[in-house]
Protein backbone atom coordinates (compact mmCIF):
# COMPACT_ATOMS: atom_id res chain seq x y z
CA UNK A 1 0.00 0.00 0.00
CA UNK A 2 1.51 3.69 -0.80
CA UNK A 3 0.24 6.63 0.97
CA UNK A 4 -1.53 8.09 -2.40
CA UNK A 5 -3.14 4.44 -2.04
CA UNK A 6 -4.21 4.98 1.74
CA UNK A 7 -5.37 8.45 0.96
CA UNK A 8 -7.62 7.17 -1.81
CA UNK A 9 -9.62 4.70 0.65
CA UNK A 10 -12.73 4.31 1.16
CA UNK A 11 -13.57 5.46 4.87
CA UNK A 12 -14.62 2.10 5.90
CA UNK A 13 -11.27 0.34 4.12
CA UNK A 14 -8.95 3.28 5.32
CA UNK A 15 -10.54 2.25 8.86
CA UNK A 16 -9.72 -1.42 8.40
CA UNK A 17 -6.17 -0.51 7.44
CA UNK A 18 -5.32 1.55 10.45
CA UNK A 19 -7.31 -0.98 12.57
CA UNK A 20 -4.28 -3.54 11.45
CA UNK A 21 -1.99 -1.18 13.01
CA UNK A 22 -3.75 -0.50 16.01
CA UNK A 23 -7.51 -1.26 17.38
CA UNK A 24 -8.71 1.73 19.09
CA UNK A 25 -11.12 3.03 17.22
CA UNK A 26 -11.09 6.46 18.39
CA UNK A 27 -7.41 6.69 17.25
CA UNK A 28 -8.21 5.02 14.08
CA UNK A 29 -11.42 7.25 13.68
CA UNK A 30 -8.76 10.06 14.32
CA UNK A 31 -5.94 8.51 11.83
CA UNK A 32 -9.19 8.50 9.10
CA UNK A 33 -10.72 11.64 9.43
CA UNK A 34 -6.99 13.84 9.13
CA UNK A 35 -6.21 11.97 5.60
CA UNK A 36 -5.07 13.22 3.60
CA UNK A 37 -1.05 12.86 4.22
CA UNK A 38 1.12 15.02 2.27
CA UNK A 39 4.18 12.18 3.44
CA UNK A 40 5.22 9.68 6.02
CA UNK A 41 6.11 12.10 8.45
CA UNK A 42 2.89 13.55 8.59
CA UNK A 43 1.15 10.71 9.01
CA UNK A 44 3.70 9.51 11.82
CA UNK A 45 3.06 12.97 13.50
CA UNK A 46 -1.01 12.30 12.99
CA UNK A 47 -0.39 8.79 14.72
CA UNK A 48 1.74 10.42 17.58
CA UNK A 49 -1.04 13.17 18.44
CA UNK A 50 -4.07 10.90 17.59
CA UNK A 51 -1.82 8.75 20.31
CA UNK A 52 -2.11 11.54 22.87
CA UNK A 53 -5.53 12.63 22.72
CA UNK A 54 -7.24 9.05 23.21
CA UNK A 55 -7.98 7.73 26.71
CA UNK A 56 -7.37 5.20 29.66
CA UNK A 57 -10.56 3.55 27.89
CA UNK A 58 -8.61 3.85 24.30
CA UNK A 59 -5.51 2.59 25.58
CA UNK A 60 -7.06 -0.93 27.20
CA UNK A 61 -9.20 -1.39 24.07
CA UNK A 62 -5.83 -1.16 22.11
CA UNK A 63 -4.30 -3.86 24.21
CA UNK A 64 -6.99 -6.67 24.04
CA UNK A 65 -6.07 -6.55 20.08
CA UNK A 66 -2.67 -8.24 21.25
CA UNK A 67 -1.74 -11.45 21.85
CA UNK A 68 -0.18 -12.51 25.32
CA UNK A 69 4.09 -12.71 24.65
CA UNK A 70 4.73 -16.25 24.02
CA UNK A 71 0.99 -17.41 22.97
CA UNK A 72 1.39 -18.84 19.65
CA UNK A 73 -2.64 -20.21 19.86
CA UNK A 74 -4.06 -17.03 20.30
CA UNK A 75 -1.49 -15.57 17.66
CA UNK A 76 -2.93 -18.01 14.97
CA UNK A 77 -6.36 -18.01 16.15
CA UNK A 78 -7.90 -14.45 17.69
CA UNK A 79 -5.34 -12.37 15.60
CA UNK A 80 -5.70 -14.04 12.29
CA UNK A 81 -6.27 -10.17 10.35
CA UNK A 82 -3.12 -8.84 11.87
CA UNK A 83 -1.29 -11.59 11.13
CA UNK A 84 1.09 -10.39 7.65
CA UNK A 85 1.83 -7.28 9.53
CA UNK A 86 2.55 -8.24 13.05
CA UNK A 87 4.55 -10.78 11.28
CA UNK A 88 8.26 -11.68 13.59
CA UNK A 89 7.08 -9.20 16.27
CA UNK A 90 7.75 -12.10 19.14
CA UNK A 91 10.20 -14.44 17.06
CA UNK A 92 12.16 -13.76 20.31
CA UNK A 93 10.24 -16.62 21.86
CA UNK A 94 11.03 -19.06 19.10
CA UNK A 95 14.19 -19.83 19.96
CA UNK A 96 13.58 -19.90 23.86
CA UNK A 97 13.82 -22.79 26.34
CA UNK A 98 10.64 -24.43 27.71
CA UNK A 99 11.54 -23.31 31.07
CA UNK A 100 11.33 -19.38 30.11
CA UNK A 101 8.40 -19.60 27.60
CA UNK A 102 6.91 -21.54 31.46
CA UNK A 103 8.45 -18.24 32.94
CA UNK A 104 6.42 -15.76 30.31
CA UNK A 105 3.61 -18.00 30.92
CA UNK A 106 3.24 -17.74 34.37
CA UNK A 107 4.39 -14.10 34.85
CA UNK A 108 1.80 -12.71 31.93
CA UNK A 109 -1.05 -14.59 33.99
CA UNK A 110 0.36 -13.00 37.39
CA UNK A 111 0.47 -9.46 35.29
CA UNK A 112 -3.24 -10.17 33.63
CA UNK A 113 -4.92 -10.74 37.05
CA UNK A 114 -3.09 -7.98 39.03
CA UNK A 115 -3.50 -5.37 35.91
CA UNK A 116 -6.78 -6.60 34.50
CA UNK A 117 -4.76 -6.58 30.86
CA UNK A 118 -1.95 -8.28 29.56
CA UNK A 119 1.49 -7.29 29.42
CA UNK A 120 2.38 -4.51 26.40
CA UNK A 121 5.71 -4.25 24.76
CA UNK A 122 7.29 -3.69 21.75
CA UNK A 123 9.05 -7.10 21.36
CA UNK A 124 10.42 -6.26 17.90
CA UNK A 125 14.22 -7.73 18.35
CA UNK A 126 13.77 -8.54 21.50
CA UNK A 127 14.71 -12.11 23.32
CA UNK A 128 12.11 -13.89 25.53
CA UNK A 129 14.50 -13.67 28.10
CA UNK A 130 14.88 -9.97 27.65
CA UNK A 131 10.80 -9.67 27.26
CA UNK A 132 10.97 -11.68 30.89
CA UNK A 133 13.19 -9.41 32.51
CA UNK A 134 11.10 -6.50 31.88
CA UNK A 135 7.50 -8.44 32.57
CA UNK A 136 8.96 -9.02 35.61
CA UNK A 137 10.31 -5.71 36.64
CA UNK A 138 6.85 -4.10 35.53
CA UNK A 139 4.85 -6.42 37.71
CA UNK A 140 5.72 -4.48 40.63
CA UNK A 141 4.06 -1.14 39.15
CA UNK A 142 0.73 0.04 39.68
CA UNK A 143 -2.29 -0.63 37.58
CA UNK A 144 -1.48 3.29 36.52
CA UNK A 145 1.49 3.03 35.73
CA UNK A 146 1.44 0.14 33.65
CA UNK A 147 -1.40 1.62 31.67
CA UNK A 148 1.03 4.41 30.85
CA UNK A 149 4.15 1.79 30.29
CA UNK A 150 2.07 -0.42 27.85
CA UNK A 151 0.43 3.16 26.16
CA UNK A 152 4.09 4.15 25.30
CA UNK A 153 4.65 0.60 23.87
CA UNK A 154 1.46 0.73 21.96
CA UNK A 155 2.55 3.59 19.94
CA UNK A 156 6.00 2.28 19.07
CA UNK A 157 4.03 -0.95 17.74
CA UNK A 158 1.79 0.89 16.07
CA UNK A 159 4.78 2.99 14.43
CA UNK A 160 6.06 0.03 13.36
CA UNK A 161 3.37 -1.48 11.69
CA UNK A 162 2.27 1.47 9.65
CA UNK A 163 6.02 1.58 8.78
CA UNK A 164 5.87 -1.98 7.80
CA UNK A 165 2.46 -1.31 6.31
CA UNK A 166 3.52 1.13 3.09
CA UNK A 167 5.52 0.79 0.67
Amino acid sequence: MTLNDLNSLSTEDASSWFEQCCAAHNWIYQMVEARPYNDIDALIRQAKNAWAKCSDKDYLEAFTAHPMIGDVDSLRKKFANTKTIAAGEQSGTASASEAVLHQLKEANHAYLDKHGFIFIICATGLSAETMLEALQARLQNTTQQEINNAAAQQIQITLLRINKALD
